[in-house]
């Protein structure tokens, strides 16, 4: 995906394409799975032929079957071979005991550490003095991650102009990403929360009359007992600092986590300018308990109604993760919750105006988080990517005309895409690659199909494909509900 855009004109938005997901293989088309498979069936098909004649050939017809079908019969939009990783991880996790998580309520965690699961647990929150953020350290990524929240106007109620106008200020917030060469990932989050109605309790408690009479005690009371009324939206924006491309920088700065910080500030100043240039409004970068009640809200969405009506619960981060986690090959079940992850695994193949995420966004009576993770690539790593990219094609090209097998539509589409990104690149354009990913929770497991369901057919309104992550759940939603930069 680049962050280019066409040139808008004064009376109409201007539409966007997004670039194909790549599916090219090592040779013809075929992945290094589906090569190997088929390199088996053809070494024992010519292995039978010289040694054994006809009799031989009927006794490997069914080794050379099973190679075939497991390098070309597809089940979910996956190769049957391309499925071995996924289920060998899978059975792999399930015999250590890996597939279920309980929090040892007695056992001290370590001082520092983030309360989450799984590989999360290795996190380690800092606690930056100078602006009062917090910084989630990975040691293994070696990645440190900053949070801010943002909120801004509701896009669909702008006018065609200004919607132009904000789309192109976004591009530019990307392409500061891509320009410093020190970011890891940028991470956009969505959440769809029940409103706990606190913004009218603060609402009355500065403009309401405060009187004796009936008629104040009775409002008082009823906004008091009022529960979740309708649904309210918050947005995050994370930028993951990679400390291995910025450590000459970090050891200019002190070194360590103190010298890591200051360079991070440095990116938190840049996107900071860069979002208020957008028209976007920041707050101030989270804090350890804001991000604390966050984290206890995606694992835990019953009491988030709570946590925000009484600002000074669940805000210590050691206690923030869940209680109990449990996975299975479709789900994951959380404290109060169970939970699916879908991938955007298609954007819109066709031309579509800005806003066309709207019914996935905005779609009604469904929990949902929606994150866009965005890796931004340096100039000349991705002048050798697209480099790399031309090379493979023109070459699978040559082999198929030796072959004599027909190019498609798919892959000439694929070169142009490829052509394009060349384009805005040269044009000082940067590239990104992004990841679509959508969390759904609710509370039981009918409940979430029925909202899983919902969300696949807003998602072909929007002219989006989706795949549900199977095998993979527990990972994926720690990346799409978690405001830390989580790879899947």
């Amino acid at each position: 995906m680049s962050t280019a855009s066409s040139a808008p004109r004064d009376y109409e938005l201007s539409t966007v394409k997004f670039s194909r997901l790549a599916r090219r293989g090592v040779l013809l088309g075929l992945s290094a799975g589906q090569l190997l498979v088929v390199g088996i069936g053809a070494v024992v098909f010519v292995f039978a032929l010289y040694s054994g004649g006809g009799a031989a050939l009927t006794y490997s017809l069914p080794i050379m079957a099973v190679s075939a079908g497991l390098a070309w019969i597809g089940v979910g939009g996956r190769k049957l071979v391309e499925w071995f990783p996924i289920v060998a991880r899978w059975l792999w996790r399930s015999s250590g005991g890996q597939l279920l998580f309980r929090r040892h309520v007695v056992k001290p965690r370590p001082a520092g550490t983030l309360a989450l699961p799984g590989d999360a647990a290795r996190l380690r929150q800092w606690h930056d003095p100078e602006t009062g953020a917090v910084m989630v350290h990975d040691p293994h990524r070696s990645t440190l991650t900053a949070i801010v929240g943002v909120t801004h106007p509701a896009f669909i109620l702008l006018d065609p102009i200004e919607q132009q106008r904000r789309v192109t200020s976004w591009g530019r917030v990307l392409a500061t990403a891509c320009r410093s060469g020190r970011m890891s990932s940028v991470q956009v989050m969505e959440r769809t929360l029940p409103d706990s109605g606190k913004g009218l309790a603060e609402w009355w408690s500065q403009h309401g009359a405060h009187d004796e009479s009936f008629t104040s005690k009775t409002y008082a009371e009823l906004i008091e007992r009022a529960g979740p009324a309708g649904e309210r939206h918050a947005s995050t924006v994370s930028i993951s600092l990679d400390m291995k491309a910025a450590a000459r920088a970090i050891k200019a700065a002190g070194g360590g986590n103190r010298g890591a910080a200051a360079v991070l500030r440095q990116e938190m100043a840049t996107v900071t300018a860069a979002l208020r240039a957008a028209d976007l409004s920041p707050s101030a970068w989270l804090e350890p308990g804001d991000l604390a009640v966050i984290l206890r809200s995606a694992y835990d969405p019953v009491v988030a109604g709570a946590l925000e009506r009484h600002g000074d619960m669940g805000r210590d981060l050691a206690t923030a993760g869940p209680v109990a986690v449990s996975e299975n090959w479709s789900s994951v079940r959380s404290d109060s919750a169970h939970h699916c992850v879908l991938w955007i695994s298609e954007w819109p193949r066709s031309l579509v105006y800005p806003g066309f995420l709207a019914p996935v966004l905005l779609s009604s009576g469904v929990r949902r988080t929606f994150t866009l993770l965005y890796t931004p690539l340096r100039t000349d790593q991705a002048a050798r990517d697209i480099r790399k990219k031309k090379t493979e094609y023109i070459s699978d090209a040559s082999q198929r005309q030796r072959i004599g097998q027909i190019e498609d539509a798919q892959q000439s589409a694929e070169f142009n895409d490829v052509l394009q990104q060349e384009a805005d690149l040269t044009a000082g354009h940067g590239i990104l690659r992004t990841t679509g990913l959508i969390a759904i929770s609710a509370q039981d497991p009918d409940e979430l199909e029925r909202a899983v369901a919902d969300i696949e057919q807003a998602a072909i309104q929007a002219s989006c494909e989706t795949r549900r992550l199977w095998g993979q759940q527990a990972q994926a939603f720690s990346a799409a509900a978690l405001p830390l930069c989580r790879p899947v």
